[in-house]
């Protein structure tokens, strides 16, 4: 089959849908904070971006570039790969391949809807456990939680929790969450949080303000020919990072 073919079938075999990915970690979520919101069932979203170093673990101590894909299997469970580009630095590698992209950090990351919103009353908010990275192998294979002893720069657990309230036309969504990991050099443990809103001039417009549990970011979603949705945002109002992702919703 033909690239071109190959295109046309994937763009015919689904409909556009309002996506919120998160192409900083490959999921459903804000900037670089979780939510609670999920995908439809069958969703698949394909992505990538440019990762300012000030986005990122210690470890890359440079500017990098992500890519992903991202399933929801089930209207409940949502399962991402993500990979993140490695640089050779000075203690990571040798002189004639310095500052060159030579290698890729890989991580899998799941979320788990536990509770849907108003599923019991008016008010109530839905609820995700998640998890990016929980797993990394040590020097002599075995798989053990990631921590001082392994990789696991991306790691992170987290309970989030989602309530959007309509104001006249407009819709305002309340995000919060906690995050959890066992890192010293990149510690989450605290709450994360955010607001975004969605005019009704510009239905395929998302603007967020979100604290991550370290920084402040503020950015936005825009969705383009119902497939394209591009992400943009500022990081302590002056690091700048990016995305793309395309959203498929198959039959």
């Amino acid at each position: 089959m033909k690239f071109r073919n190959l295109c046309l079938l994937l763009f015919f075999c689904s409909y556009s849908v309002y996506l919120f990915p998160q192409y900083s970690y490959g999921v459903t979520g804000l900037l670089h904070s979780p939510s609670a919101e999920m995908q439809q069932d069958k969703t698949v979203m394909i992505g990538g971006g440019f990762l300012n170093e000030n986005l990122t673990p210690p470890r890359f101590n440079y500017n990098t570039y992500n890519y992903y894909l991202n399933v929801t299997i089930f209207p409940c469970l949502e399962i991402a790969y993500t990979c993140t580009l490695f640089k050779v630095t000075p203690q990571w590698g040798v002189q004639s391949q310095m500052g060159k992209f030579t290698n890729q950090d890989r991580y899998f990351s799941l979320r788990l809807r536990v509770l849907k919103e108003e599923q019991f009353f008016k008010y109530m908010p839905a609820v995700v456990l998640g998890t990016s990275d929980p797993f990394t192998e040590s020097r002599g294979g075995e798989i053990m939680p990631s921590g001082d002893g392994g990789n696991g720069y991306f790691s992170r657990f987290y309970v989030a929790m989602t309530k959007h309230i309509p104001v006249n036309k407009e819709e305002l969504g309340l995000h919060v969450s906690y995050l959890y990991n066992r890192r010293n050099d990149y510690h989450l443990n605290g709450i994360a949080g955010g607001i975004t809103y969605s005019p009704s001039m510009l239905s395929d417009l998302r603007l967020i303000a979100e604290y991550d549990s370290h920084d402040i970011l503020i950015g936005m979603n825009y969705l383009l020919f119902h497939h394209f949705l591009v992400q943009a945002m500022m990081q302590k109002g002056k690091y700048f990072s990016c995305g793309l992702t395309y959203l498929i919703h198959l039959k």
